[in-house]
């Protein structure tokens, strides 16, 4: 290749990650010439399936693993061949109730069998009534919010407008989500519940004044107008395939294990992409460049002062079952607990105490986490073999575990064996006993840190959302197509395509998507 002048496109794309495949897509689509650089040796980001134990036939989510914020909009508009298939448990939370293990089940097909649970749990109608209530608010707002993700970006007075209800507005938009938790509900338990969403690879309390957790919790409950976290069948990898698969045959160029080191504009004319490939060096100049990366990251390739670092707050861990384990409360069948997610130490004050005992530096005592099988809803991530011996995965995702725990290597042992032995309080038999064997007689799991997502899929800090989330409306008035849709950069020929763009987060596409129709909204007019 001659590195001597640039090639050149009408987009390049920056990462390969979900949205820059989706951004890859539509603007193929529309007759761009674009062309998308990927480091890793395939694409996908943190959005793939991965055998991660030897001799052990199990396609897993290594690191994002259920779907909700993905519009159906764009999975249509790209033809994407994909099944994400609905959960029927919603959650299982175990729990010790006058000394005797119970547990709060959530039937998202029998709302009968889960007023019955919450009646057991809790001895009254009152924690059902109430469960009912909040939720039916939150879905009135997904139903007004969720549309308005992929049009251009809303004044706050505008998506007020849109709730069309000052009280619920002022309660889940401008006062801190755990007075409208502690409002509504009584049972600890309950509310600890419901307050999770509100914490997911977020660093957070119920009471934080910056509303971190409002606009969190505002994330997880309005995918596609339900707030439903659907199971991709095939795994995440299935997910970025078919995205891939729509780029290319779009007519998209991909080129992987080719690592940008710079990106450079004066704002006017094209940008310029420096990067690293297996033969050497190159530049690839573009009249847009798309940025599927960290504002982080971004600053760093501009040759920008980055501003504070962001902090991811999880720990990720994946296994391999023979079997399923046995639950102290022998009322609950394992293959119901596990299929939803499974709350594990996350009562309400339990919930506080992490954050607090996390935020001067230790690792939780008692650390929250939630559990899922996927193998449970889709067991095709399984091989012959793999489904012939009964394997089933887990999937465990920790809360309050920020980066500042990590500093030492050795804390992720530490943690991964608290996060256990916290399993292993509500179940019949340790965890370690159900652990399946790889090649070398292993026990099959593996833990990743936000340490770890930062080395290994460049996520600053390990933050999984890029950093921190916000509300999906405009702060002001906007100027130019690509501040209307929330991906502007100060430069007006680069904008951001990843989760670090006003509406990001989660496997969604919507950063991809919106930046562009940014770009085509300035190149095609």
């Amino acid at each position: 290749m001659n590195t001597d002048s640039p090639s050149r496109h009408d987009v390049v794309i920056v990462g390969g990650g979900h949205n820059g495949l989706v951004a890859a897509a539509y603007l193929a689509r529309a007759g761009l010439r674009v062309l998308l650089l990927e480091r890793l040796p395939q694409v996908g980001g943190a959005a793939v399936s991965t055998r991660a134990f030897a001799g052990v036939d199990a396609r897993l989510s290594r690191y994002s693993y259920l779907v909700s914020l993905l519009p159906h909009a764009v999975v249509r508009d790209l033809g994407l061949r994909l099944d994400l298939r609905r959960r029927r448990i919603a959650s299982y939370t175990p729990a010790v109730r006058d000394g005797k293990p119970t547990g709060l089940l959530v039937d998202a097909t029998d709302p009968g069998r889960t007023r019955e649970s919450f009646r057991a749990l809790t001895g009254a109608e009152r924690e059902w009534e109430a469960w009912q209530g909040f939720y039916a608010t939150a879905g009135r707002i997904a139903e007004r919010v969720f549309p308005t993700l992929t049009e251009p970006l809303p004044s706050r007075a505008e998506l007020r407008r849109r709730v069309a209800d000052d009280a619920v507005w002022e309660s889940f938009f401008e006062r801190p989500l755990g007075e409208t938790i502690e409002r509504t509900f009584s049972d600890d338990l309950v509310r600890g519940v419901v307050l999770t969403d509100a914490l997911i690879g977020t660093f957070t309390r119920a009471h934080d004044p910056s509303l971190l957790q409002n606009r969190c919790f505002l994330y997880h409950v309005i995918g596609n107008g339900t707030g439903d976290w659907d199971v991709p069948v095939g795994g995440m990898g299935a997910v970025t395939g078919a995205l891939a698969e729509a780029a290319l045959a779009a007519g998209a160029e991909i080129r992987t294990d080719c690592e940008v080191t710079a990106v450079a504009t004066d704002g006017v004319g094209d940008a310029e992409v420096s990067y690293r490939h297996r033969d050497g060096e190159a530049r690839a100049s573009g009249r847009r460049v798309l940025v599927n990366a960290a504002p982080a990251v971004l600053s760093r390739l501009l040759g920008e002062e980055p501003g504070p670092a962001p902090e991811g707050a999880q720990l990720k861990v994946n296994m391999v079952l023979r079997r399923l384990p046995r639950l102290r409360d022998t009322a609950a069948d394992p293959r119901d607990a596990f299929a939803g997610t499974f709350h594990i130490a996350e009562g309400y004050r339990q919930l506080e105490t992490a954050y607090a005992e996390a935020r001067t530096g230790r690792i939780p005592s008692a650390p929250p986490s939630e559990i899922y099988c996927h193998t449970l809803t889709d067991p095709s991530i399984l091989g012959p073999e793999a489904l012939r011996e009964g394997l089933q995965t887990l999937t465990l995702f920790g809360l309050h575990m920020p980066a500042r725990l990590f500093t030492d290597p050795a804390a992720k042992e530490r943690a991964l064996a608290a996060s256990l032995a916290q399993l292993d309080e509500v179940l019949a038999e340790p965890i370690a006993d159900c652990l399946a064997a790889d090649a070398d007689g292993r026990p099959c799991v593996e833990a990743r840190t936000p340490v770890d997502l930062e080395r290994e899929v460049g996520l600053p800090g390990g933050h999984i959302f890029h950093r921190d989330l916000s509300f999906p409306f405009a702060t002001e008035a906007p100027e130019g197509a690509a501040a209307r849709w929330g991906v502007a950069t100060a430069h007006p020929n680069v904008l951001l395509c990843g989760a670090g763009a006003v509406r990001g987060g989660g496997v969604s596409g919507i950063p991809g998507h919106n930046a562009a129709r940014a770009v085509l909204e300035d190149l095609v007019r």
